[in-house]
C-alpha cells in the first residue's frame, strides 16, 4: 500500500511534535563551540590581513595556536572570516615560519642566525644613521627661511593588525623621528 504525500506530512509532524514534547535534555554535538573549546584558553583578536577589522577567537592550549574562528559577536564581521583570515591558524602553526632572526650581510649569498638583541641594536643604528644623514632643519622659500624639522630619508608603513593605541604609538614615534612620509597597508 502506498503512503500519500498529505499522511506522510501529518505522521512527520506527529512525530516530530512527540520528540519535541518527550522532555529529554537535547545533546550537544561535536560542533557545538562549548565542546569545541573545553580545556582551552581563548581571547579575542583582530584579523591581521587587511583592514576591515574582523574579530576572531583564538583558541590556545599549551602555548600553541589549536583553533581560530569568527567571532560571533564582533561588530564588523559577526563571526563571518573571509578565506585568508580562515586559515590564520596555518600562520600560526607553520614548519617553515621563521621564529629567529635572519641576516645576510652586503654582498653575500649566506643567511646568518643572529640574535634579538644584535638585530634590535642594529636597527636603532641605521635608523639612527639614516635620521641624521637625511634631516633637514630649514627650508628656504619665496626668499624667507622657514623651520621645517624633517626627515627626508624615511617612511613609516602602518599596517592592519594594529590597534588604534597602537597606531597612536607609530604614528607619534614617526614624528619624533621627523618622518612626515606616514602611510598604511590598506591605502597602498
Amino acid at each position: 500500500m502506498g503512503i500519500s504525500r498529505r499522511n506522510f506530512l501529518k505522521g512527520s509532524g506527529l512525530a516530530a511534535g512527540t520528540l519535541a514534547l518527550s522532555g529529554k535534555a537535547a545533546q550537544a554535538s561535536v560542533d557545538a563551540p562549548e565542546m569545541r573549546t573545553k580545556g582551552l584558553q581563548t581571547s579575542t583578536t583582530v584579523c591581521p590581513y587587511c583592514s576591515v577589522g574582523c574579530g576572531m577567537i583564538v583558541s590556545t592550549k599549551n602555548g600553541k595556536v589549536v583553533n581560530i574562528e569568527g567571532d560571533p559577536e564582533h561588530p564588523i564581521n559577526r563571526g563571518a572570516l573571509c578565506s585568508k583570515g580562515s586559515a590564520v591558524t596555518q600562520v600560526a602553526n607553520n614548519e617553515r615560519r621563521l621564529t629567529k632572526v635572519q641576516y645576510r650581510a652586503a654582498g653575500s649569498d649566506k643567511w646568518q642566525e643572529k640574535s634579538w638583541d644584535w638585530a634590535m641594536e642594529r636597527i636603532g643604528t641605521l635608523m639612527k644613521e639614516t635620521r641624521d644623514r637625511n634631516f633637514v632643519t630649514t627650508e628656504t622659500k619665496n626668499g624667507q627661511e622657514y623651520l621645517v624639522n624633517r626627515n627626508e630619508g624615511m617612511a613609516f608603513l602602518g599596517g592592519a593588525a594594529l590597534d588604534n593605541e597602537e597606531c597612536y604609538l607609530w604614528g607619534k614615534f614617526a614624528r619624533a623621528m621627523g618622518v612626515g612620509y606616514l602611510e598604511h597597508q590598506a591605502r597602498i
